[in-house]
């Protein structure tokens, strides 16, 4: 994230994201998610994706009707229980990711997904607007043969569909862990309004995504 925080300074003059979590008191992280028995037993199921920043990728889900939660985090590689600083490195191949814990009888994988295709760049392998390397690689980390069948099959339909002319090339992977990030991160869009949505223009994500999708309600 250190293009991150050049561009926050750039923009407001003062300090960025990493500045913010120097000045969180500790280095304190949410509550893991259930466990997949504990979900089923409560009627919910678990989504795990990667888009980019996942300050961004918040928003966009936690507005869904049915969505019990969305944590940030980290998902996609070897390190277990990697730090922010870690990963922002691009040293553990560990992708910003987000975490949805939904309930399914009030919304599907699918429109997770319809949800997940219009808030990134799908044509881009390690970057996702103005953030580079793999730790912002977009993927799609599934967790059972259900979510690989139905994940595979919307990349097919958007392929065939598409306005834009480059490949689509987000990652269909199995999901392994996903680690939670340090609670400053958390619904970072709610907790520094400012700072957000000044890294979010200046980043060019929403002229990128209507460039690609058009105008739309996701």
């Amino acid at each position: 994230m250190r293009s991150r925080f050049l561009l926050l300074v750039f923009l407001i003059g003062s300090f960025g994201c990493l500045d913010s979590g120097r000045a969180a008191p500790t280095g304190a992280r949410p509550q893991a998610a259930p466990t997949p028995a504990e979900l089923k037993k409560a009627g919910r199921a678990i989504a795990t994706f990667a888009g980019g920043c996942f300050w961004c990728m918040e928003p966009p889900f936690e507005k869904l009707d049915g969505v019990v939660s969305v944590t940030s985090g980290f998902s996609g590689g070897p390190e277990k229980d990697p730090t922010y600083e870690q990963v922002s490195a691009g040293s553990t191949g560990h992708a910003e990711s987000i975490q949805v814990v939904y309930d399914s009888a009030k919304l599907t994988y699918q429109k997770l997904l319809e949800v997940y295709w219009h808030n990134t760049d799908p044509t881009t392998p390690d970057r996702q607007f103005c953030d580079t390397g793999n730790q912002y690689r977009p993927a799609i980390f599934y967790h059972d043969a259900t979510q690989k069948r139905l994940a595979e099959e919307s990349k097919a339909a958007l392929s065939k569909t598409k306005t834009f002319k480059e490949p689509i090339v987000t990652q269909i992977v199995a999901y392994t862990a996903f680690y939670p990030a340090e609670d400053y991160h958390q619904h970072f869009y709610r907790k520094n309004p400012a700072h957000y949505t000044a890294y979010r223009t200046g980043c060019g994500r929403d002229r990128r995504l209507k460039a690609l999708w058009g105008t739309s309600d996701h």
